[in-house]
């Protein structure tokens, strides 16, 4: 089996999706003045990037065991060519649209996003259960170096854009760059034969499988998934807007490349540290961002870069180990749950986002950003309440313990 082989390829499709977020955002003003459609219509066309997300990763889950990893690898990278193609090829209305399926080139534009949208779920659905079968014994730091590459690619694709925009080049090329990369990991997967899913490889039943959903355990992960994505991607996705509102003499979009350098630099270098002690490292995390996003939301307008920048290391290191070791964690424990439960958390975490958004958009319209961070700078208080009780609970067994498929037996990961 070719690991490290397996490995890249699932790293440079996580960066693939990640760059369709950054850049997306970037060539929104562009693409609404080209097509005449309102800041509202723009959202709606975006709107796949959330809940066709979801849907494919649930979906995927659900029959990778049938169709294979390789084959769902493949069909999300094809999924970008697809996409993007229906946008680029989108014709441009010749004047304003009431709806976005009254014309054929926004609806062709709403098309392309949903595909893409649903190559994203694809590749989440697949890299996973790729990363916790081909590294069985180092679940939690494998998933955590390749998470690195979701905060790698946004700084891509952020970089990109502002290089392309200094260099005056329309959205259509900015927006194809993210071929790039898909074309890459596409040859990889195509070259390269994938194993089945640890679980199938172990024999372990779809009966089984699905029966781990019921577990009182991964019932309480999921729940607390729910929080984790809220805080660590829902800030995300305003921070540009509400850090140039707090400090308007910098870039917004500076500290989202800033917060999400440290992301990687963490998950890449310090993916050891969740790996010997996972719960720990949720409980330190959800101390440590819900102490930067309320730093951050008690910022006034004018507030000093250095302290604004202070505050934003605090968050950036505090959400730097939520995703990966949720979903390592999940891994670990329920190795029998498989692709299945993998996605059900991955799935949920964009669900959050997505309810977690507007949410927080009513919140910044009626009180202003600083309440906004400030609102779910409270879920990491449950959160921190939570991870503190599964710690005692573990450390009174003994401590953390992944659980080894095929003896159902517990393998030290080393956290007291």
């Amino acid at each position: 089996m070719q690991k490290q082989r397996l490995f890249v390829a699932s790293c440079v499709s996580l960066v693939t999706t990640s760059m369709v977020f950054a850049i997306r955002g970037d060539v929104a003003g562009p693409m609404s003045t080209a097509f005449q459609i309102s800041n509202e219509q723009m959202g709606l066309i975006f709107s796949p990037a959330f809940w066709a997300f979801t849907i494919a990763i649930f979906i995927s889950g659900a029959i990778v065991d049938i169709v294979g990893m390789r084959g769902l690898h493949i069909l999300s990278s094809l999924g970008y060519f697809v996409g993007i193609g229906l946008v680029l090829l989108a014709p441009h209305p010749t004047a304003p649209v009431a709806s976005i399926f009254d014309n054929t080139g926004t609806t062709l534009l709403y098309a392309g996003f949903l595909v893409m949208g649903l190559s994203q779920g694809l590749v989440e659905g697949v890299i996973n259960p790729l990363v916790a079968t081909i590294y069985s014994d180092q679940k939690t730091k494998r998933l955590n170096m390749l998470h690195a590459w979701w905060p790698g690619g946004q700084v891509i694709g952020g970089l990109l854009a502002v290089l392309l925009t200094a260099v005056g080049v329309g959205w259509q090329i900015k927006l194809s760059t993210i071929l790039v990369p898909a074309a890459i990991y596409l040859v990889m997967a195509f070259s390269t034969p994938y194993p089945v899913t640890e679980r199938v490889q172990s024999k372990v039943s779809t009966g089984d499988m699905w029966a781990q959903t019921a577990k009182p355990l991964f019932l309480l992960l999921f729940v607390c998934m729910w929080m984790t994505a809220a805080a660590e991607l829902g800030p995300d996705q305003w921070f540009p807007k509400v850090m140039g509102d707090l400090v308007p003499q910098l870039q917004g979009v500076l500290f989202l490349v800033y917060t999400a350098g440290l992301m990687f630099l963490l998950r890449t270098f310090g993916s050891g540290i969740a790996h010997r002690a996972p719960i720990a490292a949720l409980l330190v995390c959800s101390i440590l961002t819900g102490v930067g996003l309320f730093w951050l939301g008690g910022l006034q307008p004018g507030a000093s870069a250095a302290v604004a920048f202070a505050a934003a290391t605090v968050f950036g290191i505090g959400k730097s180990f939520f995703w990966p070791t949720m979903i390592g964690v999940t891994a670990e424990q329920f190795p029998r749950g498989g692709a299945l439960l993998i996605s059900l958390m991955g799935g949920t975490g964009m669900l959050s986002v997505a309810v977690a958004l507007p949410i927080m958009g009513a919140r910044i319209d009626k009180f202003g950003p600083g309440a906004a961070l400030q609102m779910i700078s409270y879920l990491c208080v449950i959160l921190a309440v939570i991870f503190g009780g599964l710690y005692a609970y573990f450390k009174a067994r003994g401590g953390y313990r992944a659980i080894q498929l095929g003896t159902d037996r517990p393998m030290a990961t080393g956290e007291l």
